[in-house]
């Protein structure tokens, strides 16, 4: 999408205003925007609380005022805007680590993390029946999951908490939005799901949440990852894209009532069912980035992280073949940067 530049007075201005910690709502730019010989770099997003706030960059003009050339492309079918970024047709996609490792040995352009937005913190649960009391009780009942994406894995984890694994469970492969209603419709004993389907689920009687992903911290973090041409051809746009997010959570924090409306209204619910999502979603910090991009021994550290997500892929669910090249996945250069400015 087009956009047009600020003048060189409202830039002065807003540089004064920034350095007097002055606060105001950011009026729309204006002006009329250059040639620009590259095509937009086109990033996908869908369906999820911690991507959302994109949004608010199209709705602020926030991607003019660090210079990225950006079209947001929104999908109502999130496995798409992961087919998309795979076969190079979007240069970037909000996606999670676990569909980032499944996609890794196909992608053609290469697939690169480069943020963190969000971690999942409730945000998907497993929901069972009323006369489930725990996980424990699942042994034996039919679960409806979708497999190997968060939820599945949220599942593992909660199974291995306490001693099982899928094994200990019939699972049923089934799409998540299927998988809730199969559930509701009395055809599963428990479901897997992230919003708005574990909304469906709970209309279920009885029904209840026995685990979600705030019981594990960093298992399910959400990301920006663009295609390695896109760092290649132009790091600018990707630093650009960093420094717009921050921007972003900049006027999430100043104006929340304002923020919390362009959300809810780009995701298409309800200011109660909007809050019910913000709840379970953890929004990253520049340090917290900091610290998820770094070597470490747990699952708040992605590299980490990513060889516990690769051994359930390959080893548990055995829906990938070949293990991809880790350390080609992260790239923290950008984040490091948007650090020292």
């Amino acid at each position: 999408m087009a956009k047009k530049i600020w003048f060189l007075a409202i830039s002065l201005l807003l540089s004064f205003v920034i350095t007097t910690n002055w606060h105001r709502i950011p009026s729309k730019a204006s002006g009329t925007a250059p040639q620009n010989t590259k095509p937009a770099v086109v990033i996908g997003y869908s369906s999820w609380a911690g991507w959302w706030p994109w949004a608010i960059a199209e709705s602020e003009d926030l991607f003019t005022k660090n210079g990225a050339n950006v079209e947001l492309k929104w999908y109502d079918n999130y496995t798409k805007s992961m087919e998309d970024l795979a076969s190079g047709y979007i240069d970037g996609n909000c996606q999670t680590l676990n569909d980032t490792i499944s996609f890794a040995v196909d992608a053609v352009k290469g697939e690169v993390a480069v943020l963190v937005n969000d971690n999942s913190a409730g945000n998907d649960k497993i929901v069972a029946a009323a006369e489930i009391n725990g996980v424990r009780g699942l042994k034996n009942k039919r679960v409806a999951v979708e497999a190997g994406v968060v939820d599945d894995f949220l599942l593992t984890l909660a199974l291995e908490k306490e001693g099982m694994s899928r094994d200990d469970v019939q699972i049923i492969d089934i799409e998540t939005g299927a998988a809730a209603e199969a559930f509701v419709a009395g055809q599963a004993d428990a479901v897997g799901a992230f919003p708005p389907f574990w909304l469906n689920a709970l209309q279920r009687k009885g029904a209840k949440e026995i685990a979600s992903s705030k019981e594990f911290p960093g298992a399910i973090p959400d990301l920006l990852v663009v295609s390695q041409k896109l760092i290649k051809e132009q790091p600018e746009q990707v630093q650009a894209l960093i420094d717009t997010w921050f921007d972003i959570l900049q006027f999430m924090s100043d104006y929340p009532a304002q923020a919390d409306k362009i959300l809810a209204d780009r995701a298409g619910v309800n200011n109660e069912e909007f809050q019910l999502f913000k709840e379970g979603t953890k929004i990253f910090t520049l340090e917290e980035n900091l610290e998820a991009f770094s070597e470490g021994d747990n699952m708040k550290h992605l590299p980490y992280a990513a060889f516990k997500i690769t051994d359930f892929l390959v080893n548990k669910l055995k829906s990938i073949d070949n293990k991809p090249s880790l350390t080609k996945i992260f790239n923290q250069n950008f984040i490091k940067a948007y650090a020292v400015k």
